[in-house]
């Protein structure tokens, strides 16, 4: 998966808006002067952390993430987003973004859902550390203001799960409408389930039609001259959690037939199983590495039917089991910090 983010081009905008100088952001961060004069602002995961970590020095508002997440401009909305508010519903537009989301960074977001709940979190899967706190704020107050629009204010959150420590309660709970759960082993909002299905009344087929069409082109386009190993590992990232992974089902979130998937892998040399075991095993790492999350619901975010399943692949991986794989690698973080 290319790690490169197409970064909103109205962010310069709102920083200067926040009274954050330009050339002083840039020079914290440790990015180049031109950064924001690209016709087309691209950057790595590691860049934009470097951004968000330099906006948080350089301004005394705890709430700036969550203004800069609930843009209320339509205009400066990417077509993704568009596409996402003229949904049928919640449930919808979440897939959506999901599915269209590749086409402007690495960024995925992942949607769990039980019989009760249905919880929203982001991940990063080309980072090498959690992500900024402020970025936090951001996407998860864009996602709950595209449910409030969408629903026209009737959606509400159960609850917001941070791995943060305990700090701006008040204030976060006063914007998201629920209370906060610190110390989380994930960033997530969480809904009840039956609220993902709660009608958009600013459905828009019509509008819906002609840029769905133009995003499906693009995207289309952009996976006929990728690699059908990172276009399966995407597939499989966006959907693995608490589901068997299959060729089928793999190709249907592709948008593509199982025979001509089959075909594809066949030709590029590689087999599905092979690509499956490289997601998992990616992801275990990440989850391991960058999250408290506990072993069963690993297993279950890797689509494994039981755990012992996933602690006998990992020990194959890794040589060692995933919960002293864990405890290792963190005392190799804390000796390097």
């Amino acid at each position: 998966m290319s790690d490169r983010f197409h970064l909103p081009s109205a962010w310069p905008q709102r920083f200067t808006e926040f009274k954050i100088p330009l050339p002083a952001l840039l020079r914290r961060a440790g990015l180049p002067d031109i950064f924001f004069q690209q016709e087309k602002i691209h950057a790595t995961t590691a860049q934009v952390f470097a951004l968000w970590h330099a906006v948080r020095e350089m301004t005394p508002d705890p709430a700036i993430g969550l203004k800069m997440g609930e843009e209320p401009r339509f205009g400066l909305y990417h077509p993704a987003t568009v596409a996402a508010v003229c949904s049928q519903s919640f449930r919808d537009a979440l897939h959506r973004i999901a599915r269209f989301k590749q086409l402007t960074c690495p960024q995925a977001i992942r949607v769990l859902t039980s019989r009760d709940e249905a919880s929203v979190e982001f991940i990063y899967p080309q980072s090498q550390e959690p992500q900024p706190d402020i970025l936090g704020d951001l996407v998860l107050s864009w996602i709950l203001g595209i449910g409030r629009q969408g629903t026209d204010g009737r959606i509400t959150p159960l609850r917001l799960e941070l791995t943060r420590p305990v700090r701006n309660r008040e204030l976060l709970e006063s914007h998201f409408g629920c209370r906060v759960r610190f110390k989380a082993s994930r960033d997530a909002l969480v809904f009840r389930n039956s609220d993902l299905d709660l009608p958009f009344v600013t459905h828009n087929i019509d509008l819906l039609t002609v840029i769905g069409a133009h995003l499906e082109s693009e995207l289309q386009e952009r996976n006929a001259t990728a690699d059908v190993g990172d276009q399966v590992k995407r597939a499989l990232k966006r959907s693995l959690a608490g589901k068997r992974p299959t060729l089928h089902l793999t190709a249907r979130e592709m948008g593509t037939s199982t025979r001509t998937l089959q075909r594809r892998l066949t030709d590029a040399g590689i087999t599905f199983q092979q690509v499956l075991e490289d997601t998992r095993h990616e992801l275990a790492r990440h989850y391991l590495e960058h999250s408290a999350v506990d072993l069963n619901a690993v297993a279950y975010f890797l689509g494994y039917e039981h755990a012992n399943s996933f602690f006998r692949a990992f020990q194959g991986w890794e040589g060692t089991p995933p919960g002293e794989w864990r405890a290792q690698h963190r005392i190799q973080l804390s000796q390097t910090v």
